[in-house]
């Protein structure tokens, strides 16, 4: 099965998430080939949730989880670890007072 390019992933996000009127923006830019992807929902209250990708290794699957969840400043400590950990990292600011973010449409998985 071939996987798609995170630079075509995000750019595939964006574009779902424009059709939505959701303000999202590039906040990291991460290796275009084979880089991790986060997303912080940012809903503009002083609080924020930051996603990252699983993989189920028995079934496969993928889905988005918490990284983590609170005061915009944590999330944020949270992201700035994970990208000092991995500086190929992608992160995505998604701005939504209603909390919408699509991780959990078909295709974005």
């Amino acid at each position: 099965m071939t996987r798609l390019t995170a630079e075509f992933w995000v750019h595939a996000y964006l574009a779902r998430l424009r059709l939505h009127e959701i303000p999202a923006f590039v906040v990291a830019h991460g290796d275009d080939t084979a880089g991790a992807v986060l997303v912080k929902l940012n809903t503009l209250d002083g609080s924020a949730t930051a996603f990252q990708r699983s993989f189920d290794l028995l079934s496969g699957a993928r889905k988005w989880i918490e990284l983590a969840k609170g005061p915009e400043a944590e999330v944020d400590e949270a992201i700035a670890r994970q990208r000092s950990f991995d500086p190929d990292l992608w992160v995505i600011e998604v701005e939504d007072r209603q909390g919408r973010h699509l991780l959990n449409e078909e295709g974005l998985d």
